[in-house]
């Protein structure tokens, strides 16, 4: 029994006496390959939607409690009156400055003390003086 590749695939090998692969003989049939279906991951009842992994109750139901929430936060969030007193960005004469806590003087010894060469400085020079005691 000698086995060659489908004609019509040329993927699936066949014997020599059958014609077509199983797969293509199934094509022609017109019984296409029956996919496994996906529960919802959120209920574990119903069949999820294509392309989503939750079906179309918990789907509704998801998105009945999101709108709500997003209303009522775009409401309180957002006021129209604050916005129109803002000034324009056209009309500062600079940016201002950012006030900060820190003095400048220990601004630039944090600045050092995090300095990766600084730091490899102070370890060469803690390995010369091991060298020395030794």
């Amino acid at each position: 029994m000698k086995f060659v590749k489908c004609p019509r695939c040329e993927l699936n090998y066949i014997t020599e006496s059958e014609r077509y692969c199983k797969v293509c003989l199934r094509e022609m049939k017109g019984d296409g390959a029956q996919d496994e279906v996906e529960l919802c991951s959120v209920c574990n009842e119903a069949p999820a939607l294509p392309g989503r992994d939750v079906c179309l109750f918990c789907l509704k139901e998801m998105n009945g409690q999101n709108n709500n929430d997003d209303q009522a936060d775009t409401e309180s969030a957002v006021n129209p009156n604050a916005i129109r007193s803002m000034d324009d960005v056209s009309s500062m004469d600079e940016i201002p400055e950012i006030d900060s806590d820190m003095p400048a003087g220990e601004y630039s010894e944090m600045e050092n003390e995090l300095s990766l060469e600084s730091m490899q400085e102070d370890e060469a020079d803690e390995d010369s003086e091991d060298e020395e005691d030794i």
